[in-house]
């Protein structure tokens, strides 16, 4: 056995369907197994909070080593993951194909299912992870929706606090009253046939945040890409799952990825590249939805097909070049490679994306900015939120660009909340784009 790993991390497929998986004596050995490795290592002490909480539980126990630690004293330290991956993908010298074996995420998430099958799940947090069904719900109703979830609002936040358990003090995402995809219906792009990508194809999934709430990263991928040639279907079926996964309701995952996956395979028959225009929706589809089905062809080519919005963009500039009219942008970017495109193992494409832009003035942050989905805003774990995403936040305020923008939405409204709150700063920023939003911008088809 080598000491650590120089090869490729492996991940193995989920056994979610094996009864022995929601074993707790089983559960509790495994964590046993690897949180005495992780204490003896201690080289991921700086990402999420689950490692700080883990540590500190070891050392103050009476012996200062795991065996005089109490199981039931483990469930802190799962409920700070966020699922990020980035122990797995960056920091573990100890996953497969190590001997060890060691899969963080995957045992958190394993701790989870069985709580989930226990019925521990909440009752408002399993309503917040209905992504589909509250957006569809509040864009029907969007000021009423915005005014209720506004931060400051004295009559709606410190009761949604109270009975939902969302920190008053946590900026929230704003719904629209069009959803994207009824958007679509409604107006097509011109497609440039003069660029040098025209003849791509590819179909737009949409994601829940960006079909409810944030449609202006919708509006500029697809005009991004019709400048670029690519004709574009916009096919939204459902919410990707990642919510429900952060929870351990890996069956409603897996059900999802069956009928999305389903409905997608005739356009990647035909040929239609698939892009995702979330990076956690890009992981999902890519890595996590083949993990826990692996007997399904539809999954298994959709996979093969999905592709990162930063990612396919850069995909065109290398392999046909981009449509002429990009123009410099005033002020500078700092730039956010969130953990969820950093676990797709492709490399920084949104800087590599935004350097195509001329004269660029390019700041680029790679580390957590302490999120986590809706993990960030519950009062739990909002200081915590803050604390892990501090370090990014002051990068960006001594960074002093006019544009601070991260390819995960909820990260970056966290940055600038950070930028505010944590640094003191007096920010005049008061919204984080997507980087194909400044491609747009730079096209001067952006607003």
């Amino acid at each position: 056995m080598a000491e650590g790993s120089l090869e490729a991390p492996t991940r193995h497929p989920v056994p979610w369907q094996d009864p022995e998986f929601y074993d707790r004596d089983k559960i509790d050995a495994e964590m046993r197994r690897v949180f005495d490795i992780c204490h003896g290592c201690r080289r991921c002490f700086n990402l999420c909070d689950s490692f700080p909480r883990l540590f500190d539980l070891i050392d103050e126990s009476e012996t200062g080593e795991l065996n005089s630690v109490a199981s039931k004293d483990f469930k802190p330290v799962v409920d700070a993951c966020t699922l990020c991956d980035m122990c797995f993908m960056t920091k573990c010298p100890y996953v497969p194909p190590h001997e060890f074996a060691l899969d963080f995420p995957h045992l958190m998430l394993r701790y989870r299912a069985a709580e989930h099958r226990e019925g521990k799940t909440g009752f408002f947090d399993a309503q917040l992870a209905k992504t589909d069904r509250n957006g569809k719900l509040a864009s029907r109703v969007a000021p009423l929706a915005n005014w209720a979830t506004r931060t400051g609002n004295a009559a709606t936040r410190p009761a949604m606090e109270a009975i939902a358990g969302i920190d008053k003090r946590a900026d929230l995402p704003e719904y629209q009253a069009q959803t994207f995809d009824g958007l679509a219906k409604k107006t097509t792009p011109e497609v440039n046939t003069d660029a040098p990508a025209h003849g791509r194809k590819a179909v737009i999934y949409t994601t829940c945040f960006a079909n409810y709430n944030h449609t202006q990263t919708a509006i500029a991928a697809r005009a991004v890409l019709a400048k670029n040639g690519v004709e574009t279907e916009v096919i939204y079926p459902e919410c990707c799952g990642m919510p429900q996964l952060e929870q351990g309701d890996i069956a409603d995952v897996a059900a999802r990825a069956k009928r999305v996956a389903a409905e997608l395979r005739p356009w990647v028959d035909k040929g239609h590249a698939v892009i995702a225009l979330t990076p956690s929706c890009a992981l999902m589809l890519k890595f996590e939805w083949p993990l826990l089905v692996t007997d399904d062809e539809n999954i298994e080519k959709l996979s093969e097909a999905t592709f990162d919005i930063p990612q396919y963009v850069v995909d065109i500039s290398k392999d046909e070049g981009l449509a002429d009219g990009l123009t410099a942008l005033d002020g500078g970017v700092t730039l956010h490679i969130s953990c969820h495109s950093r676990a797709q193992n492709m490399g920084q494409k949104a800087a590599e994306m935004l350097r195509l832009i001329p004269d660029v003035d390019l700041a680029v942050i790679e580390r957590c900015s302490g999120h986590g989905g809706t993990w960030g805003v519950k009062k739990e774990f909002y200081d915590v939120a803050l604390k892990v995403g501090k370090p990014v936040a002051r990068q960006a305020v001594k960074a002093g660009k006019m544009y601070v923008a991260s390819e995960c939405p909820l990260a970056g409204m966290h940055i600038l909340q950070g930028m505010k709150e944590v640094e003191k700063a007096s920010v005049k920023i008061e919204h984080s784009p997507h980087p194909v939003e400044l491609i747009a911008r730079a096209y001067g088809i952006g607003a």
